[in-house]
């Protein structure tokens, strides 16, 4: 009987922890090194800078490879510290996998742009739900969230709601948006192009129940 109630009060512990684990904020990126994280071609596009991850030079994507959730995420909250400098362009890719090259084909984006010539702003999900006002300035540190439940997006910038989508059931997206759409995947930074200078810091994930 002893032993049977050591084995439950255990279950129950080690349960509790999962849940914890899962319910808690966790940093995917060490504020040092690029570790946990794969870029394809272009690699030298991201570089550590004063503790940040400094984006400047040819298209490139870096991805997140590390442990936390084996790097697929499904229903989550998302949070990162953004500065851009002047004329800068970005994104965060989320429901996305790993591509040697090009613009990933998979997942949404979730734009990051104060004055670049794109009207899409920051906040926008790039080419489903576009914001064409700007919540957040140049070369002042801004925090973009990006929450996933369900068929749900929601994405805040500095805690305001700039877009609050619903994917419809059974969408279909026209040609070349095709993986535009939720299912799982991990998070990508955006090297848009060597004009583009866009730092980024205190990169943190909440996983949500599925």
């Amino acid at each position: 009987m002893k032993k049977w109630i050591v084995s439950i009060t255990a279950f129950i512990f080690l349960t509790s922890l999962t849940a914890e684990h899962k319910t808690k904020w966790i940093s995917l990126f060490d504020g040092k090194s690029l570790e946990g994280w794969k870029v394809g071609n272009n690699a030298n596009t991201f570089s550590i800078e004063d503790g940040t991850i400094a984006v400047h030079g040819n298209v490139a994507h870096l991805f997140y490879d590390g442990s936390v959730q084996d790097h697929s995420f499904k229903n989550f909250e998302f949070r990162a510290d953004v500065k851009t400098l002047p004329g800068s362009n970005s994104g965060i890719y989320f429901h996305t996998e790993f591509q040697q090259s090009s613009w990933p084909q998979k997942g949404y984006e979730a734009q990051v742009n104060n004055s670049h010539t794109d009207w899409r702003r920051t906040g926008s999900l790039y080419a489903i739900e576009d914001v064409r006002e700007t919540y957040a300035k140049d070369n002042e540190w801004y925090t973009e969230y990006i929450k996933v439940e369900g068929k749900n997006i929601l994405i805040k910038i500095n805690g305001k709601t700039v877009v609050d989508y619903t994917e419809p059931f059974n969408i279909k997206r026209p040609e070349g948006m095709k993986e535009r759409v939720l299912s799982k995947g991990t998070f990508a930074l955006q090297g848009h192009d060597p004009k583009s200078k866009v730092y980024f810091k205190n990169i943190k994930v909440r996983v949500l129940p599925d």
